[in-house]
């Protein structure tokens, strides 16, 4: 495991998330020219948007921080709870070469770009959650509140594991995740390996604010400090004070990760959450949106060089 910070690293991170939300978006909306070769037109969307935007963002940038300070740890694993939150998730995996190795389709390069984007909540493709198709899922992505509880159980007499643990924050109001926390105190062992939940505080869960939003910092610090962890509030779009706070040697850490609701989608849309843009094959006004969306993150000339890349 390296603490070292540098430009270089920082840069590759917001790369990657770049990229990562690019494609989360192109798995919603898109069956074809899914690296924008020419302008949009309504038959490149797909006849049924189904899926889930307002996640995506923040698990990109939890997934891109953590797989970046732990890279050099062989036994570091990312537990994602949110699994509606799925082209996030199949993006980390397909730019890791994680889904290569178990689908021979998803190749580093155009047609694997076009394989994933496509096929996404299509049929005899992919579905709209996190599933057993999925490397690494034990449940199904709208079963919400078993990850901390999961995790403890894989470092159960595992000393060497570091496990990352990204929590909706809708999520922690199941009976299931709040009691998990819990657990720090049943498996703090020596014999047990280590745990670091980050909890995602976007402010709503599907139509309604979420409870641990509406807190203030105070209380909901002391919320966890009461559960023996040290809350730790990091700015998800602050790269650099995200690594650093990684970096802190704090005991029992528990990061309080904020990023808005629906991060990055067109403004009138912000706080989606599922799809944004409901009609863009039949409103030329929210096809040109999307178009603009997908243009906003700069990805293309990553995506164009992606194969053999370090992201």
């Amino acid at each position: 495991m390296s603490g070292r910070i540098d430009i270089e690293t920082i840069e590759k991170i917001r790369q990657r998330i770049r990229v990562c939300d690019y494609l989360s978006v192109a798995q919603l909306y898109l069956k074809d020219n899914f690296l924008l070769e020419r302008p949009l037109i309504p038959d490149d969307i797909k006849p049924r948007l189904l899926g889930h935007w307002g996640t995506c963002h923040g698990i990109n940038v939890a997934y891109a921080n953590f797989r970046s300070y732990f890279s050099d740890d062989p036994n570091f694993s990312f537990v994602l709870g949110p699994g509606h939150g799925f082209p996030a998730l199949q993006a980390n995996l397909f730019i890791d070469g994680d889904l290569l190795r178990v689908d021979p389709k998803a190749t580093l390069d155009k047609n694997g770009i076009s394989y994933i984007c496509k096929c996404f909540s299509w049929p005899d493709g992919f579905p709209s959650h996190a599933s057993p198709y999925t490397p690494g899922i034990i449940t199904e992505g709208g079963e919400l509140g078993y990850a901390l509880a999961n995790a403890y159980g894989m470092v159960m007499g595992h000393s060497e594991k570091t496990i990352a643990v990204l929590i909706g924050d809708g999520e922690l109001e199941t009976a299931t995740a709040i009691d998990s926390l819990n657990l720090r105190d049943l498996l703090s062992g020596s014999n047990n390996g280590r745990i670091l939940p980050i909890l995602h505080l976007n402010g709503y869960k599907i139509s309604a604010p979420s409870i641990y939003a509406r807190k203030s910092e105070r209380e909901l610090n002391e919320l966890i400090r009461g559960f023996g962890f040290t809350p730790i509030t990091v700015d998800g779009d602050d790269t650099e004070k995200f690594q650093l706070a990684l970096a802190k040697d704090i005991k029992n850490p528990f990061y309080i990760m904020k990023t808005d609701k629906g991060y990055g989608g067109p403004n009138r849309y912000h706080e989606a959450h599922q799809i944004p843009l409901k009609n863009p094959k039949v409103n030329e006004e929210e096809l040109r949106a999307v178009e603009d969306w997908l243009k906003s993150y700069g990805a293309i000339e990553i995506l164009n060089n992606l194969k053999g890349a370090a992201l």
